[in-house]
């Protein structure tokens, strides 16, 4: 532990406190792994999914990344709900975007260097598509704020047309897919309203 040894030890004391309250947390864990959900959101630091919606380590299959994107082209989150909807059989997916996100806001300035500006392409398209909508809103963090709403809702319609949900839905699967939006100021999640199942 030469590296970082402040996190070790947070990690060290975090264990211990679930061994305190339960000694058999961690031999529960290990025997099986079945969340109800599938969580697609930002890669920032600030949106702890387990923690915003009070669930317990197992509870919460996450995928996170920059912008809270579903990209056809992304093998890594096509490979996430896969097996989220095939093996685990997830009744939910859940899209949560954040307000003040800074891909979104990358989106919406100047070029910048790839990989980043390959990645947020999406948003910058989402936007020019939105351009005479979000001009109408205030400058700056209305503006915003509404291009992450957009973007949540993108990314439902994405995921709602990929061939892996669409088959599951066919098999008479149970999934329904929800669009949320975390408030950074506030500490609180809006649902969207564009919840999309079978």
């Amino acid at each position: 532990m030469r590296f970082l040894p402040q996190l070790f030890a947070n990690n060290r004391s975090w264990a211990a406190s679930h061994v305190a309250q339960d000694p058999n947390f961690f031999g529960r864990l290990c025997a099986i792994q079945k969340p109800d959900y599938l969580w697609i959101g930002c890669a920032d630091s600030r949106v702890p999914a387990n923690e915003i919606v009070g669930l317990a380590p197992g509870s919460l299959f996450v995928h996170r990344n920059v912008g809270n994107l579903v990209r056809a082209d992304d093998p890594n989150c096509l490979a996430v709900v896969q097996y989220a909807v095939e093996q685990l059989k997830v009744s939910h997916i859940i899209v949560t975007g954040h307000y003040h996100c800074g891909g979104v806001q990358a989106a919406m300035g100047p070029p910048m260097t790839d990989p980043l500006e390959g990645w947020i392409t999406p948003v910058r398209h989402l936007h020019r598509e939105h351009e005479a909508q979000l001009a109408a809103l205030p400058e700056g963090e209305a503006r915003i704020d509404r291009l992450c709403e957009l973007n949540v809702l993108a990314q439902v319609r994405v995921l709602s047309e990929l061939p892996l949900v669409r088959e599951a839905w066919a098999r008479g699967q149970s999934l329904a897919i929800h669009g949320w939006i975390y408030d950074l100021r506030d500490g609180l999640l809006r649902d969207l309203e564009v919840t999309v199942d079978a």
